[in-house]
């Protein structure tokens, strides 16, 4: 669905391994991609600085992502001091990137609250997608997994959805990337219905069933205009769980899921289904942020 990426590392999250991976993200639909680290000012002594030593050491490793280009491809690398979520809003800004990848550990909304998330920052300050890996599970791929991984990123997505406003508005922005996407990206799509069943009674469950089975069809239809094979799953349980285990069970890509905002104090008192689905999810998750 995407063209040029902002890929984020620490260069100790996993996605440092995609500087050997060029390739095989180019494979994927990527046209452009600019490799991002930032180093911490050197807080010893009164003044901070910069510590040229972890810049050079960066700069080299970095320079890795240059060695095999294919034709038509940009690699950028980019090495600067200061905080994450200011050296990532900048390279946003120059670099104009379509999606941001980051690796991010699963994390509660209080941990959240207590240590802060440069996730959860980044999608309060910006309008860009973001892909967010795992960095165990990038660093537990051998060298021919992570090839693959790199290849499919979007091949097979899954996108909660139960027929409200916000779900319509998800399959909207959706539907703004997939129209333009590259040949090699989402081949297939997979709607994930969770009939929520804690505390509501029989008849209001069979109701929100039938609308499912209603409303799906036309909904799968209608996507499949866009050149997707498409499918549903219709489930009872919890939202979060149970979307998280029909990832899994379905064996998908990468859960996509879109909300105007995540963070703010609201979510203290009532989670949000995106919310947990980014902060939990052991599979790639695709944050796309409301769009007009």
């Amino acid at each position: 669905m995407f063209h040029r990426f902002l890929i984020c590392t620490d260069l100790a999250d996993g996605m440092q391994r995609l500087v050997s991976f060029v390739p095989s993200l180019v494979a994927g639909g990527a046209r452009e991609l600019t490799f991002l680290h930032s180093v911490p000012l050197w807080e010893e002594g009164e003044v901070p600085r910069e510590d040229k030593d972890k810049l050079e050491a960066a700069r080299d490793f970095l320079s890795k992502a240059k060695h095999v280009v294919p034709d038509g491809v940009t690699v950028n690398t980019v090495v600067q001091s200061g905080k994450p979520i200011d050296t990532i809003c900048n390279a946003v800004e120059k670099y104009q990137p379509d999606l941001i990848l980051l690796g991010a550990e699963r994390r509660t909304l209080l941990q959240e609250k207590l240590f802060g998330s440069t996730t959860i920052s980044l999608v309060q300050r910006i309008s860009t997608p973001l892909m967010i890996l795992r960095p165990n599970m990038l660093s537990a791929y051998t060298r021919e997994e992570l090839d693959l991984r790199c290849r499919h990123l979007f091949r097979y997505l899954l996108i909660p959805y139960n027929g409200g406003e916000r779900s319509d508005e998800t399959i909207r922005q959706f539907k703004r990337y997939a129209e333009n996407r590259p040949a090699d990206s989402v081949h297939s799509l997979m709607l994930c219905w969770v009939v929520d069943d804690s505390g509501r009674k029989s008849l209001s469950k069979d109701k929100l069933l039938a609308q499912a089975r209603e409303t799906l069809p036309g909904l799968k239809a209608d996507l499949e205009k866009l050149d997707l094979q498409v499918d549903f799953t219709i489930r009872q349980g919890n939202p979060v769980v149970e979307t998280l285990e029909a990832a899994e069970t379905i064996d998908v890509s990468a859960i996509a899921v879109s909300a105007a905002r995540l963070g703010g104090l609201l979510e203290l008192s009532s989670h949000s289904l995106t919310g947990d689905i980014v902060r939990r999810s052991f599979y790639p998750v695709i944050f796309l942020p409301y769009q007009r």
